[in-house]
């Protein structure tokens, strides 16, 4: 049996920061999803109700890839109460060739930041304006501090403006934000303030009920939902599925079952049939993106085994150049 490589968060931190590179793997990974070629299971999801946990397990086969990931990610949101980080998890990678383990990702979720915060760089920079400039970020956890970031990889931003329930965390994420990244971050009091003169919102929260209304987004705006991952969460009003000049999915099947498009489907307004277009195939030019200047567009990013596998693919490139990680026999 050949020896397998584990990797830490720290080591995984270094080998893979959110950068062009990361970017393009997410972007490369949708385009081949959109090809047809993919194998990617439903998500499974198992919850704990009694400790207000969750475990998604997700995995996608890419041809081209030499190997896969298997990504177990656990969410427990009361952890904060007791100390401890509400996600965490790791990835398996195993060969595409032989299915023997390769690799143990012990990431505690980071991986997983990277390549959430990816993706929605590959929705702004498909269906956003190409001069936006201006960004709302909506939540102030790790995620709205990478999904900024990310967008100034493929966007021209200059300022943004952060809305979050707990103020404080809103101040100290804008004043890291304007440090490292070099732009003018403020404060918003309430969302719609926030939206108003965005060219680019997102949100990152794990609402249950919605925090933006459709009628707040004004014509060439682009919005990317990332938090609506399981049934429950719901941060748009459903009725911007409607609104919205173009909706674009990043897995149509997952969003029609636990994405925003779930909640327009469920209180009616959305025939469950209806086609539209996925993030890969707007990629790829085999969907249309947005086409003028003026059109609303709207990202609804559940998130993807290809995803995962095109990150761990990309750590266990860079982890064999750098020679890094401990090598155990099994």
């Amino acid at each position: 049996m050949p020896d397998v490589s584990i990797l830490t968060e720290a080591q995984l931190r270094d080998l893979v920061p959110l950068d062009a590179d990361a970017v393009a793997c997410v972007e490369d990974a949708f385009a081949t999803l959109a090809a047809g070629k993919v194998a990617m299971p439903d998500i499974l999801r198992l919850d704990i109700l009694e400790a207000n946990g969750e475990v998604d397990v997700k995995t996608a086969y890419v041809p081209g890839l030499d190997s896969f990931a298997i990504k177990v990610s656990p969410g427990f949101f009361d952890n904060p109460k007791i100390g401890l980080p509400s996600v965490n998890g790791l990835m398996v990678v195993l060969s595409a060739r032989t299915g023997l383990l390769e690799a143990l990702l012990l990431d505690n979720g980071y991986l997983t930041d990277v390549r959430t915060a990816a993706a929605g760089a590959v929705a702004a920079k498909h269906l956003s304006r190409p001069e936006a400039a201006r960004a709302a970020i909506i939540g102030a956890g790790v995620q709205a501090r990478l999904q900024l970031k990310a967008l100034t990889l493929v966007r021209p931003i200059r300022e943004a403006v952060i809305w979050a329930r707990d103020a404080g965390k809103a101040e100290a994420l804008a004043r890291e934000a304007s440090q490292e990244l070099g732009i003018a971050v403020t404060v918003a009091q309430d969302i719609r303030s926030a939206i108003e003169g965005a060219d680019i919102v997102v949100t990152t929260t794990p609402a249950k009920e919605p925090l933006v209304m459709a009628d707040w987004l004004t014509p060439g705006q682009h919005l990317t939902a990332m938090g609506s991952d399981a049934e429950h969460k719901n941060e748009i009003e459903p009725a911007l599925a409607v609104r919205a000049d173009l909706y674009v999915a990043d897995r149509l099947s997952q969003t029609r079952r636990l994405g925003e498009l779930h909640h327009a489907i469920k209180v009616g307004i959305i025939d469950p049939e209806t086609v539209f277009a996925e993030l890969g195939a707007v990629v790829a030019g085999t969907a249309t993106g947005r086409t003028g200047a003026g059109q609303i567009t709207y990202a609804d990013l559940t998130g993807t085994g290809v995803q995962d596998t095109a990150i761990a693919n990309l750590a266990r490139t860079r982890a064999q150049s750098a020679q890094a990680g401990t090598m155990i026999s099994t």
